[in-house]
């Protein structure tokens, strides 16, 4: 009685016998493959051209995880020398001052708003701290992210951006919204870039929490 292997029968068999062609070289030498450019070509050909293609696959996400452990490394080079200069400002104001200083120097916000409820007169005389009561109607639309307390980047809602930014509202390609909480909402820091992609939805927020919460903590301690 005759048996009729099929193709996943051929494959068991020869990964239960890996030396099947060591013991039948003929067979190897036998074996041509075809090739996207129609010539045939041998399984041991086939074989270097899938291990290369491996390789260079290996190679680039090597390239890239090492890209994005340089990029990690700087980023928490930066937030170690932010967390020294909130540290060293004696007061509130000189706190703000620092945010908006070290926002736009090293992480690339082209507009800086922070917005204080509440604010002392002495602070919100700075051009980019906006003092606005609790129960401010336009702050109804934030309602959800000062809520939750999360970060939020990417596109905002026109009315938002406008709130927020006013006059340079048409200079905003990309946000990033960063609660700012002690014991409860402080604020609210809005980072503004003219890069579409500065700011995007993929990108990781757990550094601007770290930031909002840093700045929280440096504003409750005046």
């Amino acid at each position: 009685m005759s048996t009729t292997l099929n193709e996943a029968d051929v494959v068991a068999f020869l990964h239960e016998h890996p030396d099947f062609f060591l013991r039948h070289p003929d067979a190897l030498a036998q074996l041509r493959l075809p090739h996207a450019s129609g010539n045939a070509i041998s399984l041991v050909e086939r074989q270097i051209e899938v291990l290369r293609a491996k390789a260079q696959a290996s190679d680039q996400r090597l390239n890239e995880l090492i890209k994005v452990a340089r990029a990690n490394e700087a980023l928490a080079t930066k937030i170690h020398q932010f967390t020294r200069q909130l540290m060293a400002a004696p007061t509130r104001r000189d706190v703000l001052s620092r945010i908006e200083r070290i926002s736009r120097e090293d992480f690339d916000a082209h507009h800086v708003v922070v917005l204080m409820f509440d604010a002392h007169p002495v602070e919100a005389d700075q051009p980019f701290v906006r003092s606005v009561t609790r129960q401010n109607p336009g702050l109804s639309s934030f309602e959800t992210l000062l809520t939750r307390g999360k970060p939020r980047v990417g596109r905002v809602r026109d009315t938002q951006t406008t709130f927020l930014f006013g006059a340079d509202t048409g200079q905003i390609g990309s946000l990033a919204l960063v609660p700012l909480r002690g014991d409860e909402p402080m604020g609210l820091l809005a980072l503004g870039s003219r890069d579409r992609d500065r700011f995007h939805p993929g990108m990781s927020t757990e550094f601007l929490a770290t930031l909002g919460e840093l700045i929280g903590d440096a504003l409750a301690r005046h």
